[in-house]
């Protein structure tokens, strides 16, 4: 027989447990994003990283992303591309909107057209031109009829600032409210949505509480077992993680592409000429700027599209090869001595750079390259005004379009080329996949010449994961979405 005293402490101990048990259940998942408190909330043609996870998570588009960044059925629960490729035909799934009204092809074409229209501004605008006309047929059903050929349509269509909204709100798949500064985000049941009810559906989802802090703050609230994940790392703040002593089994990097590098920002002075402007890209030693920013695996680039992307004709290549470090930095250096002989002394340039231990690395590399070149520099605010801006920013799809629209003349955000615009409007007119990829190679080499922008290499993207948590998975495109997070895995 078991003495008193052991069966209390035994009972002391199962109570313990089943409480520690109930509550670790009734624990929302807590996701922390790197960005400026509230920032979850903002609204508008661009949205930073919170106020994309909310976007996707509230407004899902025809099709969303999956956690490992594939594109997955959303409003649309199937679709067919015709033969040509040239239009995309979607089968909506029942359901209604949140005003109740029914979500048929009229009303998601209505949200699609507004979706693209505020895009006119923002990042996607130049990826949307192929769009030629979006039509609503019989029932539930919605074509998409483009000008080209887009292997990267449900890829785009996937995107946050892409999701539909009617009357101001969006079906799903999670529902939003807010205290204070914090999202809390709870998942819709299938039954609400359209879909077929799941059994035991409410003992596989938790809420979800997201919230935007300062990296330091984020990765302290990792560290201290008060976040399960942390999304939106760059390169200014990667530093932080072994100065904090983050275990690195709980570094997850994402292998993106895109544009990461100094966007030239108008062509006064120094900067009104191409060589001097391609002299700054010949000083950078970028094998010094790999150890500088210690990041295993990161590829550094002079290309202005990243190399090997699907697509790359191979006719565009690595600049300068066969000079080494030094015979590139004579060549600048030159440069800058022909143009202090004729006029005087350029001012230090300034560089807009974010805050952080990362970014104070990266201008450190970089006063040194353009010290060892006779140029001085100084560093400014991200926002200040300045005369080389930092691009960093994550492609949304792997081919040569994507980089050359965020190039264009009308997202203004480096010197331009017309030139290239037209070779790539050009582009989106051409049937002939090998002569359409040609123009976007002519396109590439015009930006070149320019040299407007000055490529590191790829961008740095980071998140922190608990062991506890799930729904995460490291892909390509730095797509994270909540609502895989908020089920408890099978």
């Amino acid at each position: 027989m078991v003495p008193l005293r052991l069966r209390s402490l035994i009972a002391a101990a199962l109570f313990a447990l089943a409480s520690g048990c109930s509550g670790d259940s009734d624990r929302p998942v807590t996701v922390v994003v790197l960005g400026d408190p509230g920032s979850s909330f903002v609204t508008g043609p661009r949205l930073n990283a919170a106020a994309q996870l909310v976007r996707s998570a509230t407004a899902e588009g025809l099709v969303g992303f999956d956690e490992q960044g594939r594109a997955i059925p959303a409003l649309a629960d199937r679709w067919i591309v015709t033969d040509d490729g040239l239009s995309y035909i979607f089968r909506l799934r029942d359901g209604t909107w949140p005003d109740g009204s029914e979500i048929s092809g009229e009303t998601a074409r209505a949200a699609l057209i507004s979706a693209i229209a505020q895009q006119r501004s923002g990042p996607l605008a130049g990826d949307l031109a192929a769009i030629d006309e979006v039509r609503a047929m019989a029932g539930r059903v919605v074509e998409i009829r483009l000008r080209q050929q887009m292997p990267d349509m449900l890829q785009i269509l996937a995107q946050p600032e892409l999701g539909l909204v009617r009357g101001g709100r969006g079906a799903g798949p999670m529902r939003l409210s807010r205290n204070k500064d914090v999202a809390i985000l709870r998942a819709i049941a299938p039954e609400d949505r359209g879909l077929p009810a799941q059994p035991g559906w409410k003992d596989r989802v938790r809420r979800l509480e997201l919230a935007a802090l300062p990296a330091q703050k984020a990765i302290d609230r990792f560290n201290g077992d008060e976040a399960d994940v942390v999304l939106g790392g760059r390169f200014a703040d990667f530093p932080r993680l072994d100065a904090k002593g983050v275990a690195r089994g709980a570094v997850r990097l994402d292998p993106v592409a895109g544009l990461f590098g100094l966007a030239v920002m108008h062509e006064d002075g120094f900067l009104s000429r191409p060589e001097n402007r391609e002299a700054l890209a010949l000083a950078i030693d970028r094998d010094a700027l790999i150890g500088a920013l210690n990041v295993g695996g990161w590829t550094a680039t002079t290309r202005i599209v990243n190399p090997g992307l699907e697509g790359d004709n191979g006719t565009i290549g690595e600049r300068w090869p066969g000079r080494s470090m030094a015979e590139r930095r004579e060549i600048a250096a030159g440069r800058v001595a022909r143009w202090k002989d004729s006029r005087s002394a350029p001012a230090a340039l300034r560089i807009a750079l974010p805050a952080g231990p990362g970014a104070d690395r990266l201008f450190a590399r970089l006063a040194e390259d353009y010290k060892a070149i006779g140029l001085d520099v100084r560093r400014v605010g991200e926002n200040a005004e300045a005369d080389l801006r930092l691009i960093d920013s994550v492609a949304r799809y792997a081919r040569a379009p994507w980089f050359l629209n965020q190039l264009n003349c009308s997202a203004r955000r480096a010197l331009c080329n017309p030139q290239a615009d037209r070779l790539v409007a050009e582009a989106l007119d051409e049937s002939d996949p090998a002569k359409r990829a040609e123009l976007y190679a002519s396109a590439e080499a015009q930006l070149t010449i320019t040299n407007g922008f000055i490529p590191f290499g790829v961008p740095i993207r980071w998140s922190l994961v608990a062991g506890k948590a799930s729904g995460f998975v490291a892909n390509p495109w730095n797509v994270h979405p909540l609502m895989p997070m908020a089920l408890r895995p099978k």
